[in-house]
């Protein structure tokens, strides 16, 4: 029935609202103890089905949320080795930070806390703080090879970063340029780069650096986070 929904509203209501009543629709159920329909395999196929076509046009930034990102590292890990795991690393650490573009590129080896079970990130600042008093963004460890703390750390291991910032340029012969991060531009480069290897061109006109944050957000709120614990990692105002 949700899946039948969606696709007859297709076209007609921005993908962004129909993400909307997906929420509401998996609040409802999972408030009164019942299990989601949102969850269910047919449903999220044909959301993605949605923002791949109807999606594709419209004018406002695509959320990439998890089962995209899930496909579009297949496409990234076949690229050369120090490029694949530099934008491996910067996709999954800025999708589990809910990065800005700005805050992503900024990150540095030092703002780096290991623990068993996860990392701090420090952000030293940031769009909403502007007297530079900083936050801590923690990235969990993951099962499987799309951990974002494991691709980090070997994404570090193979361009030899042991201090500055942790996202940098590389040329045509897969090296690492300089000691320089990369621009906040950079980051839309990469993520319209690994949408077109999975879905095409026209898909990649509708991404940029902020469909990370916003997939973020997305997926967190179909899996039942509240409001103030999506707040707390992306530092905004709970609605």
């Amino acid at each position: 029935m949700v899946a039948e929904y969606l696709a007859g509203f297709a076209g007609r209501l921005a993908v962004s609202t129909l993400q909307h009543r997906l929420i509401s629709i998996h609040r409802a159920h999972t408030d009164i103890g019942l299990v989601s329909p949102v969850t269910d395999r047919l449903v999220k196929q044909t959301m993605q089905g949605i923002r791949r076509t109807v999606g594709t046009k419209q004018r406002q930034v695509t959320a990439l949320v998890k089962d995209d990102l899930l496909e579009m590292m297949v496409h990234v890990e076949r690229q050369r080795p120090i490029k694949a795991a530099r934008d491996k690393a910067l996709l999954l650490v800025g999708f589990s930070g809910a990065f800005r573009r700005s805050e992503l590129v900024a990150l540095r080896y030092e703002d780096i806390i290991c623990f068993e079970s996860r990392i701090e990130l420090t952000i030293r600042r940031s769009k909403t703080d502007q007297e530079g008093a900083g936050r801590t963004v923690f990235i969990p460890h993951a099962r499987g090879s799309r951990c974002p703390v494991k691709a980090l750390t070997n994404w570090l291991s193979q361009a030899g970063i042991v201090s500055g910032p942790l996202f940098r340029a590389i040329n045509r012969h897969d090296q690492v340029v300089g000691n320089k991060a990369l621009s906040p531009q950079s980051v839309a480069l990469v993520v319209k780069s690994s949408v077109r290897m999975k879905a095409g061109e026209e898909a990649a006109k509708d991404v940029a650096g902020h469909s990370l944050r916003t997939g973020y957000c997305t997926e967190a709120a179909t899996v039942g986070l509240h409001p103030y614990q999506i707040s707390e990692q992306t530092a905004t105002s709970p609605t």
